[in-house]
């Protein structure tokens, strides 16, 4: 017996930002995405789970979600 966990999408939130001082990071002044996936479980709890991205990572998610977009249109 195979026992599949669905999860379903909430809410998507994203904002860009920039960090600009840092004692510790080399890589200031470069944009970033912070996305934030609220999923409910079977039960119905919800969880919220935060990432960050660099823009040519976002740009990758996005391309991701457009294609499964043009996919599921053709089903």
């Amino acid at each position: 017996m195979h026992l599949r966990c669905v999860l379903q999408l909430v809410d998507f939130q994203w904002k860009i930002g920039m960090a600009v001082s840092s004692d510790s990071c080399r890589s200031l002044n470069h944009p970033y995405v912070t996305v934030e996936l609220k999923v409910s479980d079977y039960s119905g709890q919800i969880t919220s789970k935060i990432f960050e991205l660099t823009i040519p990572e976002f740009q990758n998610f996005y391309k991701q979600f457009k294609d499964m977009s043009a996919v599921l249109e053709t089903v």
